[in-house]
């Protein structure tokens, strides 16, 4: 009989991270053998057991998903990290994919899903449900904003004017103008406005 599936579950809300090890409890080809709630402990705990599979949130404390999934592949390119979240956006998708990770499943998901999940995933082989891949080939469409104009389109999404903006960002209100300008191209829209609410519907950017 071969060993279990060893498994880090990385989640920062206590009951929902029992939850999941109590779902995993229940198949006998899986263990956890190791749990954190923010990406710092995370990345501790994979140096320290170095499990199989990594359940990884992608909101935490401290270290967000993505940023702790990239450390981790950094040191170890075999990671097979499968993110477990509440997040379906466009870019959440792109992003966290973009860091390593080998499977994206939602929290909504099924206990006979997750556990598909995780023997897909270590067997070798990527675990991305249809309705998430839908959602990453939207991402990959879209034509790319550039590092400056996400910074801008972030700002423009806390009502910030392009003064504001260009104070922020240390840049002419021309400059400014002029990636704002790119922005509503890319994304296919008229105004700031709708800018805004383009870029919280796929993600481009946070009101946090």
């Amino acid at each position: 009989m071969s060993p279990p599936i060893r498994i880090l579950v990385v989640e920062d809300h206590p009951v929902v991270r029992h939850g999941i090890i109590a779902i995993l409890s229940q198949a006998e080809d899986m263990e956890v053998i190791a749990e954190a709630e923010n990406g710092l402990e995370a990345i501790n705990q994979y140096e320290t057991h170095q499990p199989d599979i990594t359940l990884m949130d992608l909101r935490m404390p401290h270290l967000e998903g993505v940023e702790a999934i990239a450390r981790i592949r950094a040191k170890t390119s075999t990671a097979q990290i499968i993110i477990l979240t509440t997040y379906d956006t466009d870019e959440d998708i792109y992003r966290g994919l973009q860091a390593g990770a080998r499977g994206y499943i939602l929290k909504d998901t099924t206990a006979t899903e997750l556990i598909q999940a995780i023997r897909t995933v270590h067997g070798g082989k990527r675990y991305i449900p249809s309705e998430v891949a839908l959602k990453l080939a939207d991402r990959i469409d879209d034509s790319d904003l550039t590092e400056r104009e996400l910074e801008v389109l972030q700002l423009l999404s806390k009502g910030n004017s392009n003064q504001e903006i260009a104070a922020a960002l240390t840049i002419s209100e021309g400059t400014v103008k002029f990636h704002i300008n790119n922005i509503l191209s890319k994304l296919g829209v008229k105004d700031r406005t709708q800018a805004v609410i383009m870029a919280l519907k796929k993600g481009l950017a946070r009101l946090d």
